[in-house]
């Protein structure tokens, strides 16, 4: 998978767990942060109105490769691998920012969502030809 994004994280004291490693649920919110710096990067949201977000979690798969400890500096890269009618598949890769060690992997099923009707949309064609061209993906 090619990641041309990469999101740093700071592990806070928070974070961790009573084993001294960073709590498996965190992953998940270490991974939704690099989506929406994707989705704020490419224009496709503008981080103000949660209304306008235009995306809801489908499903989630994490693969957990390695803990994460306070003192690691570490990074999460972000891609879309699949653009479909009404969702957009994110892929996701949590790597030691120094080393380059791979911690986790992961993927989210994210759906076109309209939060004022409550209901699944087509993905937005703009939104589609943004992901597209970003990605390398053929237009279409």
């Amino acid at each position: 998978m090619e990641y041309h994004l990469y999101c740093p994280i700071q592990v806070r004291y928070g974070d961790l767990d009573p084993q001294g490693h960073v709590n498996n649920a965190r992953y998940l919110a270490y991974t939704e942060q690099a989506r929406v710096n994707y989705l704020v990067e490419l224009g496709l949201w503008d981080g103000a109105s949660f209304l306008d977000l235009g995306l809801i979690v489908a499903d989630v798969h994490m693969t957990y490769l390695a803990p994460i400890v306070i003192s690691q500096a570490i990074q999460v890269g972000v891609c879309v691998s699949r653009v479909g009618n009404k969702s957009i598949q994110f892929e996701f890769q949590i790597e030691d920012e120094d080393t380059g060690q791979v911690m986790a992997r992961g993927q989210s099923v994210m759906v076109a969502y309209d939060y004022r009707t409550k209901t699944s949309i087509l993905v937005p064609p703009a939104w589609r030809e943004t992901i597209n061209a970003y990605e390398g993906f053929p237009p279409g």
